[in-house]
């Protein structure tokens, strides 16, 4: 190590002393210019189509985002007026909710689209559809985000999927976990595991109810359910 430093410093202080040595260096530098001139600006060019390419993207999405927030604005107006046909198809002016979140979608008013699209399906009693919207949301609201967990275990429910739904409403209550909700989506979850005829983890979500949210206005059923649920499951594993 110390001998390439040596080296090194001994290079230098040859191309700083000897102009000779210093244009010899330079002419090859020259050379390997001349000779790699076309792979270079290959290079050059490519780094700038990157970054051109990165800006014009960013602009993009940024323009599809207000434009999708533009459509969303009527969308969600017939949404809260219960006109749910205009909701989801639009009414001839504007896009309607299904549009909006299959043509924009990657924006955040795209993934909002899909979720209001889907409770407007699960109104509408196409619990299918309206699963497949809930489960392609995504949100870094966590309140939300359990929301549409907790939607999707309906839609799936209404479908006589019961383990999926009642799984779907543990995640519900476990996705940050709070004295609010948690209890009704554990409550929602102990019913579809009894109509699952999983007794055993019926119960087990009544009890997380009462013992861990014990000042929640679900804990007087969660009693009532449990020792139902405790006794069918004693009963199953009896046969």
């Amino acid at each position: 190590m110390a001998k390439e430093t040596v080296k090194k410093h001994s290079e230098f202080e040859e191309l700083v002393e000897n102009p000779d040595a210093l244009a010899d260096r330079l002419a090859h530098s020259e050379d390997f210019v001349k000779k790699n001139k076309s792979k270079l600006l290959g290079v050059f060019a490519l780094i700038a189509a990157i970054v051109v390419g990165g800006f014009l993207y960013y602009n993009y999405r940024s323009t599809q985002n207000q434009e999708a927030q533009q459509a969303m604005f009527q969308a969600v107006y017939y949404f809260e007026a219960d006109s749910l046909n205009k909701a989801l198809n639009g009414d001839g002016q504007y896009e309607g909710l299904l549009q909006i979140a299959d043509n924009y979608s990657g924006t955040d008013a795209g993934n909002l689209a899909k979720f209001y699209a889907g409770v407007a399906l699960l109104k509408q009693g196409k619990f299918e559809e309206a699963a497949n919207y809930l489960q392609e949301f995504e949100s870094d609201d966590y309140l939300l985000q359990a929301r549409a967990y907790s939607l999707t275990g309906d839609a799936l429910l209404e479908q006589g999927k019961n383990k999926e739904a009642a799984d779907l409403y543990v995640k519900a209550a476990n996705h940050n976990a709070n004295p609010y909700f948690s209890p009704q989506y554990l409550m929602k979850a102990g019913i579809a595991y009894e109509a699952d005829s999983n007794f055993a983890s019926a119960a087990e979500m009544y009890d997380n109810i009462i013992t861990k949210y014990a000042a929640s206005a679900e804990v007087t059923d969660a009693k009532k359910n449990k020792a139902r649920a405790a006794m069918l499951a004693g009963g199953t594993a009896a046969e």
